[in-house]
């Protein structure tokens, strides 16, 4: 379906490997072109990381206190939680935290299909445990989620078949929940019916912008990529390779109507 993109009220991005390099920070050029899109639209980001790696990603590296947070969204953990900017400071709006079972159910399941598998974490990992918990959701990095990115990409060329496994096995042991990889390592556990299709709606609800306004910008839009849900929500979307497309987007969008088609 042909669409005049640029005349979309709100742009909706995925973070790692459409903003940002997988867990890294957006480079500057990134956060000029998303400050000088947030003069034109309104932006909201979705992602699999905490909020306090949005931070580090983003918001850190941008003016302090800008005007334009006031048009800048954040969905972190997979749309689980929702932060908004107002009377000079981030504030939280709601925040969907797993319970004590749940964790317990969902890491016991990992270490399940772990010894199916014969998984054996590696001896080294970066940042946090392989199992992370973020409150709203169980993941799990296997190199750990600060891994040098090159680290991640050669992993991800020799294993991502064992990760899509662990994805399947995983989900089979937990039907109450939904499962997805992400990123260029990871694997997603969150509450079901809790995905990018759900940030969708809350976008829709909470900032009272209709689908047919949005845009969503992302790169892994294929089946059983954590960006897929959107499909189902009939927003219009582009699918990019990395941070290098993205940018050429927003540039189009700053410049001139881009045409393109949602498949």
């Amino acid at each position: 379906m042909k669409a005049n993109f640029q005349n979309k009220k709100l742009i909706v991005f995925d973070i790692d490997g459409t903003l940002t390099p997988s867990k890294a920070p957006a480079d500057r050029e990134m956060i000029s072109l998303l400050l000088r899109l947030l003069e034109r639209k309104q932006v909201a980001v979705i992602g699999g990381g905490k909020y306090a790696l949005f931070r580090e990603q983003l918001i850190d590296r941008m003016p302090r206190h800008d005007a334009r947070f006031s048009r800048l969204f954040l969905f972190p953990t997979s749309s689980t939680a929702f932060y908004r900017f107002s009377r000079g400071r981030w504030r939280c709006v709601y925040e969907h935290v797993l319970s004590r079972a749940d964790k317990k159910k969902i890491t016991m399941a990992f270490a399940s299909v772990f010894r199916e598998v014969g998984y054996e974490h590696p001896r080294k990992t970066y940042g946090p445990p392989p199992i992370e918990d973020r409150k709203t959701q169980i993941s799990f990095s296997p190199l750990g989620q600060r891994a040098p990115i090159p680290l991640k990409e050669a992993w991800k060329q020799k294993h991502n078949s064992l990760r899509a496994r662990l994805a399947r096995l995983l989900q089979r042991r937990l039907p109450d929940f939904k499962v997805r990889v992400g990123g260029l390592t990871t694997i997603d556990v969150t509450k079901k019916g809790i995905d990018k299709a759900y940030g969708i709606r809350q976008i829709e609800r909470q900032l009272h912008v209709p689908r047919k306004d949005m845009l969503f910008v992302g790169d892994a839009i294929f089946p059983g990529g954590n960006d897929y849900a959107v499909v189902r929500t009939g927003v219009d979307y582009v699918k990019v390779r990395g941070p290098e497309d993205t940018k050429k987007i927003i540039q189009a969008l700053l410049k001139k109507p881009i045409h393109g088609t949602s498949a």
